[in-house]
C-alpha cells in the first residue's frame, strides 16, 4: 500500500487549490467553465466535493468490505439505475453549495477536509485499505466497477485534476 503516495497527493491538490482560488480575479467566479454548466466557482466547490464524498464513502466501503460481494453488487446496479437522477442532484447541489462554501469559504472547507482524510489515512490498517465493493460506474467516470478502500482514496485526486483542467481561468 502506498500510504505515503495517497497522502502526498492530497497535499498537493490541497496546494494547488488554495493557488487557483488566488489566480483567480475577480471576473472569473461567475465565468463559465469548459464542457460543463457551471461557473468556475462551481466547479471549485465541486472539486472540493469529491474530497467532501470521499468522508462519506469510506465508512461505507468499510461496511460493504465485510459483507457478500453481491450486496455491493445489488446496491451499484440499483444506484446506477439512478444514474439520471444523481446527475441532476449532483448539478444543482453543486450549484446551491457553492452559495454557502463560496470563494470565501471553500479553501478553509477543503483544508478540514483533507486534514481529516489525512488522520484517517494514517489509522488506515493494510487489511482496512484492501477492503472494497462494488461502486456505480455510470455515476463518476473515474468509478470502477470494484475500488478498494486505498481505491477510494486515490479517487479525488483524479477527480479535481480532470476538473481542473475545465477552469477558464489557468
Amino acid at each position: 500500500m502506498d500510504r505515503d503516495g495517497i497522502a502526498a497527493d492530497l497535499e498537493r491538490a490541497r496546494v494547488r487549490f488554495h493557488e487557483l482560488l488566488a489566480a483567480a480575479g475577480p471576473d472569473d467566479w461567475r465565468s463559465l467553465t469548459r464542457e460543463t454548466r457551471w461557473t468556475n466557482e462551481q466547479l471549485l466547490f465541486h472539486m472540493v466535493f469529491g474530497y467532501m464524498v470521499v468522508q462519506r464513502l469510506l465508512p461505507l466501503v468499510r461496511v460493504m468490505g465485510r459483507l457478500p460481494d453481491r450486496i455491493s453488487a445489488t446496491f451499484a446496479r440499483l444506484l446506477n439505475a439512478a444514474t439520471t437522477p444523481f446527475h441532476h442532484i449532483n448539478y444543482y447541489g453543486s450549484c446551491a453549495a457553492a452559495l454557502v462554501y463560496n470563494r470565501h469559504r471553500m479553501g478553509a472547507k477543503l483544508d478540514r477536509v483533507i486534514a481529516s482524510l489525512q488522520r484517517r489515512l494514517a489509522r488506515e490498517t493494510d487489511d482496512a485499505l484492501s477492503y472494497g465493493m462494488h461502486f456505480p460506474r455510470r455515476w463518476d467516470p473515474f468509478f470502477s466497477d470494484y475500488m478498494t478502500l486505498e481505491d477510494v482514496y486515490r479517487y479525488p485526486g483524479r477527480h479535481f485534476d480532470f476538473h481542473a483542467r475545465q477552469l477558464t481561468f489557468t
